[in-house]
């Protein structure tokens, strides 16, 4: 059965939208209800939905904060789960908004889709059958959501609804031994986060930041900095190759520095056909 979380900090339009989707798609399972972004994410953390219908504007944290923490949950890496459970592996996001302009771009990239306020039988149909290929497609593929496709989404309707204020960082100043250097972004090769600092890395220099890859996801240029790992983000420019190791793992070579950079199972998709 597929299971959903409906996060909208209007209780009417959560018991409509709920009711509309008893209509359209019967078989649904409405797991949790949240009243704001923060609330959805825990839930999602801990109930593993198929599938979130995300209000863009909620207070706590908005539909895009929200959409860009739940990308970032860890996925099953493998099946070793409990005896009949299936792995997860993320959640399909669908928006609800009542400002066509910033789902209008969402639905035309078919990375998420979206659901107008008030929610209307046929517009919701039609989503839910996009949604329903969607998630058999990945189930049968074994895949993960379009992680970048959804970072760069996310970006774009950031900066639609508050244009000028996620502004793209072009400058990393980062602690090199005892001194500060500022480093164009364009010059990192990766960065890699461990539980207290993010490594930098150039191809001449290795430096400290303690700002979480989280925030340098919705600060950076997704079109260059690609998230491979929940950990890492690598400068697609610097990317020299992809090959396997014996345990099926993908790798990712990088030109300037000999070091190999895993890519966590969430991400596979972005090298698809390696």
């Amino acid at each position: 059965m597929t299971t959903a979380l409906i996060a909208d900090d209007e209780r009417l339009l959560r018991e409509q939208l709920r009711a509309r989707l008893a209509e359209v798609w019967p078989e649904l399972e409405i797991v949790a209800e949240a009243k704001n972004g923060a609330e959805a994410v825990e839930l999602v953390e801990r109930l593993h939905p198929d599938l979130v219908f995300l209000d863009i504007r909620m207070p706590v944290m908005n539909g895009i904060e929200a959409a860009r923490a739940i990308a970032q949950l860890p996925v099953d890496e493998d099946d070793d789960g409990a005896e009949g459970a299936k792995p997860w592996r993320g959640c399909e996001i669908v928006f609800i908004t009542a400002y066509d302009q910033y789902a209008i771009e969402a639905f035309e990239q078919d990375v998420v889709d979206y659901v107008l306020k008030p929610a209307e039988r046929d517009r919701l149909q039609l989503t839910v059958d996009r949604v329903r290929k969607r998630l058999v497609h990945r189930a049968d593929a074994d895949e993960a959501p379009d992680a970048r496709g959804m970072q760069g989404l996310l970006q774009k309707l950031a900066e639609k609804m508050s244009p000028g204020a996620v502004p793209r960082l072009r400058w990393i100043q980062a602690t090199v031994g005892t001194s500060i250097q500022m480093i164009p972004a364009e010059d990192v090769l990766f960065f890699i986060s461990d539980e207290k600092y993010t490594r930098v890395q150039t191809a001449s220099i290795e430096a400290l930041i303690r700002k979480p890859i989280k925030e340098l996801v919705s600060e950076l240029d997704a079109e260059m900095f690609w998230q491979i790992h929940r950990s890492t983000l690598v400068n697609a420019r610097a990317i020299a190759g992809v090959t396997r190791d014996m345990r099926g793992r993908q790798l990712v070579a990088v030109r300037g520095h000999p070091e190999k950079l895993e890519v966590s199972r969430s991400y596979a998709g972005l090298f698809k056909g390696m």
